[in-house]
């Protein structure tokens, strides 16, 4: 539990992380955080069967590891079990420098958790996009009154962890009764003052190692490179061909699952150019920012925040995926992808230019297409904080 000097009026983490945000040292904070507790584990003689959680400040995900901390991490992710706990705010902020920084982490040995699953719909999801090994259920689930949404949220959940494997954890586990609510909700691990309070660590002897998450291999490999949605999706089916007049329709489809769906849809839309944003796509667009999870829209000449509730970046006119038209979407129970490629008409109508398409329901190609566009979206939110890759803090 991250503190700030006993007695002060930044002892409380609230204040504390308040105030180095407000001083441009959020993010050499969150790394004094994570050494902190990696180093207090080392001391300690963590045994490497423990797993070691160590939660991350969402806006900082983005950031090198600073050379001072370099060291000990190595140390740490060589003899601990080290689970960092991401938030949706994680990804809704800064979608590509998670989605870079995930397979980072786990090529380092750290497994990852998406925490307080249930608080907000969004962490629901997503999930497809970073497929965590432990997924917490948020303390309201076990605590509250059986309700439709909890159920939904369970199905979600229990959905997820059955694909990936992924080990579903209870939080807020004050006493017999909600251990019992959170085994019938899927959970194989749980925490809470029902089996200790804080405290310094115990002998490490006397803990019980976290089960290993059974992490699904995929399929088929992701296609190398940066690559883009047609191309991930053409790789493995072949594709058809069609005029705008025609495909129009069927993305337009796929929109409307979305506002369906309400919270728990995720939108991905690339318009090779601006001009194709009309204002009656703006209009549906902004409507669907209002309810979905997350919707974004990419384009040459596009801002990064299109409209209220849309998430965006400009692209440059020489990407290839300045000549592609896609909609993306994934939903706990849904995923679908309409991906198409420009064959370049010049000499006709704009709704008679024809594209190369796909269209698919295989949820691993889906979510694999939407990564291909998530990673291009432009950060909500930045951090600052100076000389993170000097010395030591107050060196």
């Amino acid at each position: 539990l991250a503190r700030g000097p006993q007695g002060s009026s930044l002892e409380r983490p609230n204040h504390l992380f308040a105030a180095a945000r407000e001083n441009g040292r959020l993010v050499e904070l969150d790394w004094m955080c994570r050494v902190a507790a990696v180093t207090g584990a080392l001391e300690a003689g963590f045994p490497k069967p423990l797993s070691l959680f160590v939660n991350i400040e969402p806006s900082t995900i983005g950031y090198p590891t600073p050379e001072w901390a370099r060291g000990v991490l190595e140390q740490a992710a060589q003899q601990l079990n080290l689970v960092f706990e991401l938030t949706e705010r994680a990804l809704t902020d800064r979608p590509g420098d998670v989605l870079a920084a995930v397979p980072r982490l786990r090529a380092l040995g750290v497994a990852i958790a998406i925490d307080d699953v249930g608080a907000d719909r969004r962490s629901l999801a997503l999930m497809p996009f970073v497929e965590p090994e432990i997924i917490k259920l948020d303390l309201r689930l076990v605590q509250s009154n059986p309700s439709p949404e909890i159920a939904s949220i369970v199905h979600a959940v229990n959905a997820a962890a059955e694909r990936s494997g992924a080990v579903i954890l209870a939080e807020g586990i004050e006493n017999e009764t909600q251990r019992e609510i959170a085994r019938a909700l899927g959970a194989r691990c749980a925490q809470g003052w029902l089996y200790g309070r804080p405290e310094p660590l115990p002998e490490p002897r006397s803990l019980v190692p976290l089960p290993r998450a059974r992490v699904a291999a995929p399929r088929r490999s992701p296609v190398g490179g940066a690559p883009t949605p047609f191309q991930v999706v053409a790789a493995h089916q072949p594709a058809r061909r069609g005029s705008k007049v025609l495909l129009l329709p069927i993305s337009r489809h796929l929109e409307a699952q979305v506002a369906a769906r309400s919270e728990s849809g995720v939108l991905l839309a690339s318009f090779q150019d601006a001009h194709h944003f009309t204002p009656h796509t703006r209009a549906r667009y902004r409507r669907l920012g209002q309810s979905a999870a997350f919707v974004g829209a990419l384009g040459v000449g596009l801002a990064t925040n299109p409209e209220p509730g849309v998430r965006g970046a400009s692209l440059q006119d020489n990407e290839p995926l300045r000549g592609e038209w896609n909609v993306i979407v994934v939903d706990p129970h849904f995923a679908a992808a309409f991906v198409a490629q420009d064959l370049g008409d010049t000499e006709c109508e704009d709704m008679e230019r024809r594209f190369d398409f796909c269209l698919t329901y295989d949820r691993e190609l889906v979510v694999q297409a939407a990564q291909a566009l998530m990673h291009r979206v432009a950060p909500g939110v930045s951090a600052q904080a100076p000389g993170l890759q000097g010395g030591a803090p107050g060196s």
